[in-house]
């Protein structure tokens, strides 16, 4: 039987759907690899403060080569191809997603910003004075990707930027923190010596498969708060982020964000906001 147009357009939806539930299921037995890294040391850049509230988003690229995953289509497991890539090219990818977004305004497109980044993408919130910086990690950098990101909660990695010539600081200035992609953390350890703290109050976002079990350790390590992080499998879709930071850009409390989250991810994959509020949780 032939499919309509509309009919087509509404499996296609769902197949991306799909794919995107069965990229952690390989991953559940973890792979027994102990990566044993150096003391982070203290960054050289000089803490500055940014005018401007920062959200620094780091998209760990969907990889059928190199991550733990039941293998997804070719085009949207290539963590090379960034632009048709699951987690931020194809239809509920950070890029694509926000890009799109009524709610934010894309500033500039980056290629290539540093060695294991291919894209960044820098936005502004419409609304409110809040800047958003998002990073395309190559998928085979996986594991770079999940230090940058604790070494960001921590403090302890800074960056600066310009953003309509006026400089930035993104990483460990930044207010929110998220990391979106493969919970990396069911195929390896990090054996981090330590993460030094400091008094900067930062929220973190973790949406990765069963997060809050395998993240807890290290993000205790340092002073940020969970904001948004998840207890078993999910899609890490970028209508999550999107809903979740506009309660946040708004001053909503961390249940209300919580349930601006939950209420997205119930929408687009037709469950009931019960399920949807067990599966994303804030806090710890």
């Amino acid at each position: 039987m032939r499919l309509s147009v509309s009919n087509k357009t509404v499996y296609s939806i769902l197949l991306v759907s799909f794919f995107y539930l069965i990229g952690c299921t390989k991953a559940q037995s973890p792979i027994s690899v102990s990566q044993s890294l150096p003391e982070i040391k203290k960054s050289e850049i000089e803490k500055i403060k940014n005018e401007a509230k920062v959200i620094h988003v780091l998209v760990a690229l969907c990889d059928n080569e190199n991550q733990g995953i039941v293998p997804v289509p070719a085009h949207l497991g290539n963590g090379e191809d960034a632009g048709r890539n699951l987690y931020w090219g194809a239809a509920y990818g950070v890029k694509t997603f926000f890009t799109k977004s009524g709610n934010w305004q894309k500033l500039d497109e980056i290629k290539n910003p540093k060695e294991n980044i291919l894209e960044r993408l820098i936005f502004k919130h419409k609304a409110e004075n809040v800047y958003l910086i998002a990073d395309a990690y190559r998928g085979s950098k996986i594991k770079e990707t999940i230090v940058d990101f604790l070494s960001a909660i921590s403090g302890e990695k800074l960056e600066n930027i310009e953003i309509n010539k006026l400089q930035f600081q993104i990483s460990g200035s930044a207010n929110l923190i998220a990391f979106i992609g493969h919970n990396g953390l069911m195929d390896f350890n990090l054996e981090i010596s330590s993460f030094q703290k400091d008094e900067e109050k930062r929220d973190a976002v973790i949406l990765a498969c069963a997060s809050k079990n395998y993240f807890a350790k290290h993000l205790k390590k340092t002073s940020a708060k969970p904001l948004l992080w998840t207890t078993n499998l999910m899609a890490p879709e970028a209508y999550i982020l999107h809903d979740a930071l506009e309660g946040w850009v708004k001053g909503e409390s961390e249940k209300e964000i919580q349930v601006r989250a939950a209420s997205a991810y119930a929408k687009y994959q037709k469950i009931s906001q019960r399920a949807a509020e067990n599966l994303l949780v804030t806090g710890w």
